[in-house]
């Protein structure tokens, strides 16, 4: 930290208010200037280490919570939203973003909601010309692009939960049951809810009348297991998820109500994989799926999507990106500890490994890439299949992209053979082609959108158009 510089000064100001201290006070007690803690809270200057150890010491203060991991979510959001044609010719550079989102992330926020109303307005005016062939159209947020967000921007961790869920786990299992007896049990036995099987696509029901919990024959042990501490979530835990919910204070009774399904499942994903132990287990196998898949009796998916969620204080694993598409390139699933941030409208990158997953069913892809910004990633794919458990039942594809910066690369058993300080092993990719301002891109779809066209009518390169400066 001594060599970082770290601009943190909404939560250095969020400090001073909360122990109720005027500016004045604080920079006495921090034994610096009035003006030097001024700057510092308005991001005119680092904090100062000498302060770092004073809140350290003097105040107990867990100073990991003075870096802002959402600044590069915020000002990944806000460049992509001002590449939409309703702002024009306007030009923000890349530090009034950073500016923007660390001094007043709550003008950010709204401004970004703002942009996110607009388009679902568009898009549904849009839908109601095609079917109607008139104008029209209603406004309103989507619930489901709503709780995306609030998954995006809470890091993907929600600690009580995580908590609640590691906790449950321990006490199933000090008797040494395997985890899928031990749930079936703990609902017979704190519920009186059986449970049984049978041969149907619904993956779980609950009868309260008969207590008898149903799930599908054709879906996999993790997968079965993965249902029960669902519903464990729902039985035990709802007032802990309600009170989440509560302070996620969502605009509709759709957006809380999809939101507690996904609160109950990121109950039993942690339940599953309990964050210490499979924390622990990640970095002695150095995080190879298919062994964490086996030990915890969960799958490939699930173990991927758990790596991308070690974000708990003082407890922290790699920060990781996990992303699912489906044959369509369209995201299904995404969330990032990195810089990385995947584009809120479209699809992902066509030169990035996760979509030729497809290609390759049951192997494991890898690869070395580079972003427009200069980040370096390794990057791993896999597809993943989910039969229905019949003939004339449709299998559902995906494929899962997991993912870290290159310098953590040497924990991942994956990347051992591959030369990570070569600089052309890399391959370039993007993030979307609207925002994406890679020239003579081959797979390029649409032009940016901050970039003008120039079209010479008497040449053509890889595009049918070359880009002017902005």
């Amino acid at each position: 930290m001594a060599n970082a510089k770290l601009y943190a000064g909404v939560s250095l100001r969020q400090i001073r208010q909360d122990i109720n201290l005027s500016q004045k006070e604080f920079a006495n007690q921090l034994d610096i200037s009035l003006p030097y803690l001024s700057q510092m809270e308005n991001n005119h200057r680092p904090i100062a280490t000498s302060v770092v150890l004073t809140l350290a010491r003097d105040f107990n203060f867990d100073v990991t919570k003075l870096s802002d991991s959402d600044t590069p979510r915020v000002v990944a959001d806000m460049k992509e939203a001002l590449a939409d044609p309703i702002f024009g010719d306007t030009q923000t550079s890349l530090a009034d973003l950073q500016l923007t989102a660390s001094n007043a992330p709550a003008l950010a926020r709204a401004f970004l909601d703002l942009h996110r109303n607009y388009r679902q307005a568009q898009e549904r005016l849009a839908s109601l010309d095609e079917a109607l062939g008139r104008e029209g159209g209603s406004a309103g947020l989507s619930p489901w692009e709503e709780v995306r967000d609030f998954f995006h921007y809470c890091d993907n961790y929600i600690d009580s939960i995580d908590r609640s869920a590691e906790n449950l786990t321990i006490k199933l299992t000090q008797n040494e049951l395997i985890l899928h007896e031990a749930l079936s049990q703990r609902l017979l036995a704190k519920h009186r809810i059986n449970v049984q099987l049978e041969a149907t696509s619904t993956l779980r029901h609950l009868d309260y009348n008969t207590r008898i919990l149903t799930l599908s024959k054709t879906a996999t042990p993790a997968s079965r297991s993965f249902q029960m501490a669902h519903q464990i979530a729902l039985l035990e835990c709802d007032d802990l998820l309600e009170a989440t919910l509560d302070m996620a204070g969502f605009s509709s009774t759709e957006a809380h109500d999809i939101c507690k399904i996904g609160l109950a499942n990121y109950f039993a994903g942690a339940a599953l994989l309990p964050y210490s132990a499979f924390l622990q287990a990640a970095q002695e196998c150095r995080h190879d799926l298919e062994v964490l898949a086996l030990r915890f009796g969960a799958s490939i998916e699930q173990v991927a999507h758990r790596l991308s969620t070690l974000q708990r204080t003082n407890l922290k694993g790699i920060p990781f990106f996990f992303v699912r598409v489906d044959q369509a390139g369209t995201i299904t699933k995404r969330h990032s500890a990195t810089k990385l941030q995947f584009a809120r409208y479209g699809g992902a990158c066509p030169l990035w490994n996760v979509h030729r997953a497809f290609e390759t069913p049951g192997q494991f892809l890898r690869q070395l890439a580079e972003t427009p910004d200069g980040a370096q990633y390794f990057c791993l794919a896999r597809d993943v299949s989910k039969p229905a458990g019949s003939f004339h039942a449709p299998t559902r594809r995906y494929a899962i992209g997991l993912g870290c910066e290159v310098k953590h690369a040497h924990a991942l058993v994956y990347a051992d053979d591959l030369d990570t300080k070569n600089d052309q092993t890399f391959e370039p990719i993007g993030i979307s082609c609207r925002i994406c301002e890679r020239e003579n891109c081959h797979q390029r779809s649409v032009p940016p959108l901050e970039r003008r066209l120039t079209v010479d009518h008497n040449a053509r390169g890889v595009l049918p158009y070359s880009l002017s400066e902005k």
